[in-house]
């Protein structure tokens, strides 16, 4: 069986796959190709490193969420003087979403450098944001703060970060519906109303109450997505009266 040593030297191989990949994604050529080796690295390989800490993408992905955050803050708060700490803090959940970073993690196609022992189409969503964010720990370790921020601002400030639009973006459709519903005093409840639990990948779908009516009903592989997707439905449906209500 090949060492943890013999199979990262492998792949470090500068005329390697994993090492190109690399170096066209960053734009600039990798000093220590171990960082990266181990954003892109699935914790199903189960790798450890000669201290028996499992080397694999979450304790960078940590690391990325913050660098990301703190660069992102930055920029906002030179970009949008005006703007207070709500808006900022608002505006910053707004690039650094789930939904965001699983888009840049695709349009990057990270996933096809991921060294994993399952088949990736059995990944949820969640792994492009994952690995975006182990990257970005990855630059800091190897590069430092300063070229971090470089490639976080051409990555993604640049092509995704415009003020106007992230104005009017929803993150979080349960938020809005609820704010809309206590503003007016409105009562609604979320309901699960199956589990398919013996299905092989689990599925809930949820009806949402409003007033005792339900107003929309949605379906997802956990609780949280399921209402995040029938509290979407009943704000297009309802569109109109919240947006007049909330203006």
């Amino acid at each position: 069986m090949a060492s943890l040593k013999n199979i990262f030297s492998s792949r470090s191989d500068k005329d390697g796959t994993f090492y190109k990949g690399i170096k066209k994604i960053l734009g600039f050529t990798p000093g220590n190709i171990e960082f990266y080796e181990e954003a892109f690295t699935h914790r199903s390989m189960n790798n450890k490193n000669v201290e028996g800490i499992p080397h694999n993408y979450e304790r960078l992905e940590f690391l990325g969420d913050a660098m990301l955050g703190s660069v992102i803050a930055a920029h906002l708060f030179k970009k949008v003087p005006e703007g207070n700490e709500g808006y900022l803090t608002k505006m910053r959940s707004k690039v650094v979403s789930r939904e965001h970073l699983n888009e840049l993690g695709r349009d990057l196609k990270l996933i096809q450098l991921v060294k994993t022992s399952i088949p990736t189409k059995q990944f949820g969503e969640n792994i492009h944001g994952n690995v975006f964010e182990a990257l970005v720990g990855a630059i800091y370790l190897d590069k430092g703060y300063r070229n971090c921020e470089k490639f976080i601002n051409r990555r993604v400030i640049k092509p995704y970060v415009d003020i106007p639009k992230l104005e009017g973006k929803i993150i979080s459709y349960k938020s809005l519906f609820i704010e809309w519903c206590q503003k007016n005093k409105k009562s609604f409840k979320f309901n699960v109303y199956e589990d398919t639990g013996n299905d092989v990948l689990k599925h809930f779908a949820v009806k949402l109450e409003l007033e005792k009516h339900t107003v929309a009903k949605a379906r997802a592989t956990s609780k949280k997505k399921a209402e995040e997707r029938a509290a979407k439905r009943a704000y297009y449906k309802l569109q109109k009266q919240i947006e007049v209500r909330n203006s």
